[in-house]
């Protein structure tokens, strides 16, 4: 009878385990499709993660740069004031589209693919002074686009293949706007070809209307010749790495870009091919704090080159052909804190005593490389060293021992008065004939 019951229990057991592994699988279906859910969710959560979120100067920043985007995400903080998203894939900014970042002071599009800006993209942001829209696809947008940012200070479209024709004229007309005087600088047109490389800003509005710049011109120039071409502005080819930060290096550039952004406070002109710098060429940018001259074989700066750079913290002039500095470059420099000389072939003579004056001057500046490179016989050595051995002590005046009597006091010899008159006076010994001996009606006292 045990054993009965027992074969019965097992006999459960078999039946019962099928369902137990069916329930099984539907459990770990059913897990399985949670986590990936989950997963998705996670996805939208690493997406964000990307976007680098930091505090710089009390504010936050939210860096969402090379990350192939295509549009904003819901779920980025709403408190950001300055959102880069540069180098991603958007090709519209639809409207609202960042409505929900009130506090947004600066906003980076460039380098997009942006052809259409809908009229309310911009709305909501009331607090918005500075906005990239340059190196994009656009050809036409009109002044509504501008109309939600009554702070709007400062505007970048160019490099965007700009339709200069009617749909473009209140865009234009605000543009021109004196008060406006840092919205979209360097815009140039794309079409007609009449008006092909010619500013927005500086445009005759009634060619912009003009019959010949229809849309039906069909791209023939003008009577009387061939557009006049205009070379193309060469900070048009910098790139904007945030707001405040523009880079120009290895833009094979032979000068400094004229007309500088007077809003930037760093500025990259590295591995170029500057060799003169002029006076005045940074007065625009006031606020810049670093400049950086590196490896463009820079040869001679004029004085007044960094004229107005007040507030100039860094600057880096290393990999170049620098000799010496003329006198008084430096002098508008109040506030530099790091000098960068390396790899320079100074010439250690007179000329370079300047730099070294005017280091010893300002003990707060931390500075490198500052090495002779010729003559010869200091190559190597410390600018300073060579100075101080170009300052040294003057040789002491060596008088016959027969007239010393080591003793040194007062009074002397009228012979040993006249040494020492001869010695002073222009074109060595007085002739013997005016070695007499005169009245004593002074006396000389001499000093060991």
């Amino acid at each position: 009878m045990r054993l009965i019951a027992v074969f019965l229990l097992l006999l459960l057991v078999w039946s019962a385990e099928p369902r137990r592994g069916l329930q099984s699988k539907v459990t770990e279906r059913g897990g399985s499709g949670r986590v990936r859910g989950r997963g998705r969710a996670g996805v939208s959560r690493r997406q964000t993660q990307e976007c680098k979120e930091y505090v710089e100067g009390g504010e936050k920043f939210l860096d969402c740069q090379d990350r192939q985007l295509t549009s904003v995400v819901p779920d980025w903080p709403k408190d950001i004031q300055h959102l880069l998203l540069a180098r991603n894939k958007i090709q519209v900014l639809r409207d609202n589209m960042f409505a929900q970042f009130t506090q947004l002071k600066s906003l980076d599009l460039q380098q997009n693919v942006i052809s259409v800006v809908e009229d309310e993209a911009f709305s909501g942001l009331s607090q918005l002074t500075t906005l990239l829209l340059q190196h994009n696809k656009l050809k036409t947008a009109s002044e509504e686009v501008l109309l939600p940012l009554p702070r709007l200070t400062y505007l970048r479209l160019f490099d965007n293949p700009w339709s200069c024709r009617c749909p473009l004229d209140s865009l234009v007309r605000t543009l021109q706007v004196p008060s406006n005087r840092n919205l979209g600088n360097y815009a140039k047109c794309a079409e007609p070809s009449s008006l092909r490389g010619q500013k927005l800003k500086k445009l005759n509005m009634d060619a912009l209307c003009a019959e010949g710049t229809s849309p039906g011109d069909g791209g023939k120039p003008p009577p009387g010749g061939p557009p006049h071409k205009v070379k193309p502005e060469a900070v048009s080819i910098c790139t904007y790495k945030h707001a405040k930060l523009l880079d120009c290096s290895s833009k094979d550039l032979y000068h400094v870009p004229p007309e500088l952004p007077p809003e930037i406070v760093k500025i990259n002109l590295s591995n170029n091919s500057i060799k003169h710098l002029r006076p005045k060429q940074f007065l625009l940018s006031k606020d810049l704090k670093l400049l950086n001259l590196s490896s463009n074989n820079l040869q001679q700066i004029e004085t007044a080159a960094f004229a107005g750079l007040l507030y100039l913290r860094e600057l880096d002039l290393s990999s170049n052909s620098l000799h010496y500095f003329p006198y008084g470059v430096l002098e508008d420099l109040y506030f530099l804190r790091k000098l960068l000389l390396g790899n320079n072939p100074w010439i250690c003579d007179y000329n370079i005593h300047y730099l070294v004056y005017w280091l010893k001057h300002h003990p707060d500046v931390r500075y490198t490389g500052l090495i002779c490179a010729e003559p010869r016989e200091f190559r190597g050595w410390r600018v300073e060293d060579y100075v101080k051995t170009y300052n040294g002590e003057c040789p002491v005046d060596k008088y016959p021992e027969e007239n010393d009597t080591g003793q040194g006091t007062q009074g002397g010899s009228a012979n040993e008065a006249q040494e020492v008159t001869g010695e002073i006076t222009e074109g060595g010994p007085l002739p013997q004939h005016l070695k007499e001996k005169e009245p004593n009606t002074f006396e000389i006292i001499r000093l060991s």
